[in-house]
């Protein structure tokens, strides 16, 4: 004799179903009812859901902002006179990478065309194409300063570094090859870029205050009204 409780659907109900949801001696009648639905869920909708959680618990916590710093192609070669940076020497206020002769030889060896610069009309264009790009994917821009041959922003976001990097270097490529401003087929920016997490207000606050006034002479510059978040 099949006995079911009032309501649920069970495998044992149907003959195509091997396995049924049925409820063992003593349990009470709100377990059974659950386990009967989880039996219900096609094991493809429960894999779907069990990746979604692993991916909820191991998503990376996520910075207040990052300090994202690029430069234009052939310009602050590493070991350069004027300073330079790399993944071990990128933190604000710290010792830039010391002078290495044979290492700017060596990199202006590999180099594929001619050290790309900004005027004042391109910088201001790229400055515009960056509050523009992080309006459109939501980001908040605290700080950002276009020189002549790097960019330094100060941006929060939900998204990785490395895809604000990419993206911001998309959308202003884009906007100076529609401004016509250059050969299309030409480098204007580095490979990679800095890419710095600040989990702490004063980071933000030191990290704005590096773009903004720790520059030399102001160019293209933007500071958000509220400074931090």
């Amino acid at each position: 004799m099949n006995r079911s409780l009032p309501g649920v659907t069970t495998y044992a109900q149907s003959p195509n179903h091997r396995c049924a949801a049925r409820p063992r001696p003593g349990t009470h009648p709100r377990e059974a009812i659950r386990a009967a639905t989880v039996m219900e869920r096609p094991p493809k909708v429960r894999r779907v859901q069990k990746q979604e959680e692993h991916r909820t618990l191991s998503k990376p916590p996520i910075p207040l902002a990052y300090l994202v710093t690029f430069t234009c192609y052939g310009a602050r070669l590493h070991g350069d006179e004027s300073g330079s940076v790399d993944r071990s020497h990128n933190i604000p206020g710290t010792p830039l990478l010391s002078p290495n002769p044979l290492r700017v030889v060596s990199e202006k060896k590999r180099a594929k065309q001619k050290p790309y610069r900004m005027d004042a009309h391109i910088r201001s264009l790229v400055l515009q194409a960056i509050q523009e790009v992080c309006s459109h994917r939501g980001w908040t821009l605290f700080a950002a300063q276009v020189r002549n041959q790097h960019i330094h922003l100060v941006v929060a976001a939900e998204d990785d570094p490395e895809k604000i990097l990419h993206d911001v270097k998309a959308y202003t490529s884009r906007v100076l090859n529609l401004a016509g401003l250059g050969d299309t087929s030409k480098h204007k920016w580095t490979r990679h870029g800095s890419t710095r997490y600040l989990w702490k207000p004063e980071q933000v606050g030191a990290a704005i205050h590096y773009v903004v006034r720790e520059q030399g002479e102001p160019m293209a510059v933007w500071e958000h009204p509220e400074r931090s978040p």
